[in-house]
């Protein structure tokens, strides 16, 4: 009878048992322990951990496992669990992003980094969070960047060189972390968001860095910042891309400005020199306002970092334009009371000066060649002028204007007036007449009549040569 009662008894433990062990596997398939609990509702100052990572996978597997019981008898049970880990989810996705903004600080050790590209790449699940999380950290990071700037100012000089280099450095940091931050996330456009990320945190220093630069004065200085900010927004561009960033456009708009300012410069300059012409120095040499010209010109194209940036012809030839046409412009002004041969001296000797000035730099073979042939044609002036100069002073100006235009069809040329055998030997005793090669080829040419040539010209041109050396 023991047995027969027993036997109940047994099978209704038996039944517990059972019903225990599904309830344990029900649990434990469809709850979570109170470690993990634990663990995803700590601070959000604490630690991400990997049984973080774990316990929040967890909640996604009841959260999507839980549906089956939808099509069971079950479906209260499935529905209350369904939402308890769809709120359980919401909370720690919230977590992770508090977690995240923790690291937007300060830079965090590379170690640490695998947590937090594990922890973007959750988010990316929730699209909103995902977003919301970079702009956080674009928000934290941007006051930090306008601090470093400012002190990189403070210790290391307002150079305007060093200010563009830490900004280049700053920006590629900025986006070497985004990089490292967003490795594991797996949804598309994650170069735009870093490019758009890094754009606004590097916005902040677009203020400060107008107010450095636009103060720099001289129009060396200005030449030097047009190059170095056109070089800086290539090689920056190259780490934000082409997004339409803030820092990008103000160092463009800051490249136009300092450009436009250097031409006016220049403008400003040559204005001056035409307000107040200076006359020819007693010497013929270049006056000081040219002199003065030509050092500036030469320090602007000295400037010119071509490690930094190649020399653009097109502008190198619009710099020699705003400062050699002014000063070819002064120069004919300055000369116009001199007389025809001083003018010659004065501007074969200025128009050297510019050209041994541009001589050692690129793309001035064109205006080199064009002062070349204005020197050269003024030499001709000046050899023409003091050629006459002599002929008049020793009397043989009439006789060599008979000599180079005599043609055959005059006769001889001794029948001319003034050139008569007297006349020519009163004439050919003076200093100098002698060297006249011409003169005596044509006097003792016999058909032009002069019968004792000899008696005219004492000695030839190379006795004269001789007795010269």
């Amino acid at each position: 009878s023991n047995n027969v009662a027993s036997s109940p008894l047994s099978l209704f433990y038996h039944r517990l048992e059972v019903r225990a062990q599904v309830a344990q596997a029900f649990l434990s398939k469809f709850q979570l322990s109170a470690t993990e609990m634990a663990t995803l509702l700590s601070q959000r100052d604490g630690p991400i951990t990997e049984d973080f990572f774990r316990a929040l996978n967890g909640v996604k597997n009841i959260h999507k496992d839980v549906k089956v019981l939808l099509r069971t008898n079950q479906q209260t049970a499935g529905l209350e669990i369904m939402e308890q880990m769809a709120v359980l989810q919401e909370t720690t996705y919230e977590q992770l992003r508090l977690r995240v903004s923790v690291c937007s600080g300060p830079y965090t050790h590379t170690h640490t980094h695998t947590q937090w590209s594990q922890a973007m790449a959750c988010l990316q699940d929730r699209p909103v969070l995902y977003k919301y999380t970079l702009d956080e950290f674009g928000t934290a990071r941007r006051p930090a960047v306008v601090r470093g700037f400012i002190d990189a100012q403070t210790c290391g000089g307002p150079y305007v060189g060093d200010m563009l280099a830490w900004l280049h450095q700053a920006t590629a940091s900025e986006k070497e972390h985004l990089e490292a931050l967003l490795k594991q996330v797996t949804v598309q456009g994650v170069e735009e968001n870093m490019q758009e990320v890094v754009g606004h945190i590097t916005e902040g220093v677009c203020r400060p860095l107008k107010q450095v630069i636009i103060a720099k004065p001289g129009a060396v200085l200005l030449y030097k910042l047009s190059n170095l900010l056109k070089f800086y927004h290539h090689t920056i561009s190259g780490i934000m891309g082409t997004s339409l960033s803030s820092l990008l456009m103000t160092i463009d708009e800051i490249h136009m400005l300092s450009k436009k300012m250097f031409f006016n410069s220049l403008s400003l300059h040559a204005s001056c020199l035409m307000d107040k012409v200076e006359l020819a120095p007693p010497d013929l040499g270049p006056t000081a306002s040219l002199t003065q010209t030509l050092s500036l010109l030469r320090e602007v194209l000295a400037s010119h970092d071509l490690s930094v940036l190649p020399l653009d012809a097109r502008q190198a030839d619009f710099v020699l334009s705003c400062i050699l046409d002014p000063l070819l412009q002064l120069c004919t002004i300055s000369a116009s009371n001199l007389d025809t041969a001083d003018m010659a001296t004065y501007l074969v000797n200025s128009l050297y000066m510019m050209k041994t000035t541009m001589a050692i730099f690129e793309f001035t073979d064109k205006r080199l060649e064009m002062l070349e042939f204005q020197i050269e044609a003024h030499l001709d002036t000046l050899i023409n002028e003091q050629a006459s100069f002599v002929l008049t002073r020793a009397g043989l100006s009439h006789i060599y204007s008979c000599v180079q235009q005599h043609t055959t069809e005059q006769g001889p040329m001794s029948n001319l007036p003034g050139m008569d055998f007297t006349s020519l030997k009163t004439a050919m005793v003076r200093p100098g007449a002698d060297l006249q090669t011409v003169h005596r080829a044509g006097v003792t040419n016999p058909t032009n009549g002069y019968k004792e040539a000899e008696l005219v010209l004492h000695r030839s041109p190379q006795q004269v040569q001789t007795l010269l050396s």
